[in-house]
């Protein structure tokens, strides 16, 4: 039995009787027969809660915004940008961090990033005005981005080959828990005040204890470093079976590791190009309406609180949207799924803009959740895989720029539509636009399902 045959045994499994192999080994033929075990669960477990505390990062002050603007005497325009300030202070960030996980290594990023978002968040909670509150939420921005940007490439290089698609759409349900959670804990800490939620977003950054616990650094990364010992210790604590002295081929693109402008060179020019317009797009289609969604709503008749009601439903409405995504990525695709979920959502987005009655409006709304929500979760794990190791961080750091700079403008401007009374239907369609923008982007892009990362 060689060391890519071998099949998984427990974590740390190695026996003596496992014959060395003289040839350099691809790190990805290990991840193709490696079995699932507690030590996966454990890293879903640490990377699935980071990614609810990003959720509930960018959505807790959404849903006591009138708050806000009572308690600095601002307006609506610019409550929108305050809104918008800790997606504006990750756009710098994620353009570091990623460029930097490349070259320091994953967990080392998300780490430090979510430690640092918690200082900044608890300075944040004692902003004395409106200018203070906005510098703090860029800090926290700026600090957050390791995490954001990482999450979902770092468990990408840490699942096995078959069920990586699979386990990182489930990790995406993390996105709608951070949902319920803000709209839970905004309820019942509404009359403490903003103060109060900011101060609970930032003891969020206790989960790094977890993290450094759980999760083990990249073994792809660390092949990349030539740390070929310190990737054969982790692939046998992820449950390979890697005889003593294996060496792994190091990757053509090392010496590209970390350098932004490899992503506009060669083959990936056009890959990166389709990959920047398609993550704005996306981005905006989807957080242009979840910001003033609550508003919207009222616009349509619905009290505050019947209006996050309508916000947790729906919510609960992208869980089955991610499940069932995951269950067909698998047999499909990546492609044809995102595609189908995608232009689904765009006709669900049409019919709530027209919606006359409440019974439309949850029935379309529910229905926009479901696919819009299940698009992200094929597109999370879709859009990791375009990139080599060695630019996979930096790559997916440009990606979340682009995401970002939609979650910067998109409530401005839609903020802007409403203090002009564009009207209900008008709005929704002109976000409901990106949508379309991003099926059409998307079709060019190249099918992932299976493969080994490079």
């Amino acid at each position: 039995m060689d060391a890519v045959s071998a099949r998984a045994g427990g974590p740390g499994a190695e026996t003596d009787d496992v014959r060395p192999v003289d040839a350099p080994q691809q790190v990805g033929a290990f991840f193709e027969r490696m079995a699932f075990g507690r030590v996966h669960v454990r890293i879903i477990a640490a990377l699935f809660i980071a990614f609810v505390i990003e959720s509930w990062e960018q959505l807790a002050l959404v849903y006591i915004s009138d708050d806000l603007g009572a308690a600095f005497h601002v307006d609506s325009g610019r409550i929108g940008w305050a809104l918008s300030a800790v997606a504006l202070g990750m756009i710098p960030g994620a353009l570091v961090w990623g460029p930097v996980s490349d070259r320091v290594g994953r967990r080392g990023v998300c780490v430090w990033s979510l430690a640092s978002y918690g200082v900044a968040a608890m300075l944040t909670a004692f902003a004395p005005n409106f200018a203070v509150l906005m510098a703090g939420r860029v800090l926290s921005g700026l600090a957050l981005a390791g995490v954001y940007t990482m999450t979902f490439p770092y468990f990408l290089e840490l699942m096995p080959t078959r069920l990586r698609g699979k386990a990182a759409v489930y990790l995406s349900i993390g996105w709608p828990i951070g949902v319920l959670a803000a709209v839970g804990a905004t309820q019942a800490l509404h009359g403490l005040g903003w103060r109060v939620v900011v101060i609970a977003s930032g003891l969020a950054c206790l989960w790094v204890l977890a993290i450094r616990a759980w999760v083990p650094e990249s073994p792809y990364w660390l092949v990349a470093q030539g740390r070929h010992d310190d990737a054969r210790r982790v692939l046998l604590r992820l449950g390979a079976q890697v005889p003593a002295g294996t060496t792994f081929a190091h990757s053509e693109h090392e010496e590209k590791a970390g350098k932004p402008l490899e992503l506009f060179r060669g083959g990936l020019a056009r890959i990166t190009v389709l990959m920047l317009v398609l993550n704005f797009a996306f981005n905006w289609g989807y957080w242009g309406l979840q910001t003033w969604l609550p508003t919207l709503l009222q616009e349509k008749g619905l009290s505050m609180s019947s209006s996050l009601g309508f916000v947790a439903l729906s919510a609960l409405f992208m869980i089955p949207g991610y499940v069932s995504a995951s269950l067909l990525t698998a047999r499909f695709g990546r492609k044809k799924i995102f595609l189908s979920y995608v232009a689904a959502a765009a006709v669900a987005g049409v019919a709530f803009a027209y919606s006359g009655t409440l019974t439309e409006l949850y029935i379309a709304n529910f229905a926009l959740a479901f696919f819009s929500l299940g698009a992200w979760g094929v597109w999370n794990t879709w859009n990791g895989e375009f990139y080599p190791t060695a630019l996979r961080g930096t790559g997916y750091s440009w990606a979340t720029a682009a995401q970002l700079a939609a979650t910067t403008f998109a409530p401005s401007v839609v903020g802007f539509l409403l203090a002009r009374a564009t009207g209900f239907s008008s709005t929704v369609l002109f976000i409901t636009a990106f949508l379309v923008v991003t099926l059409l982007v998307a079709m060019p892009l190249p099918e992932t399902e299976g493969r080994e990362l490079d």
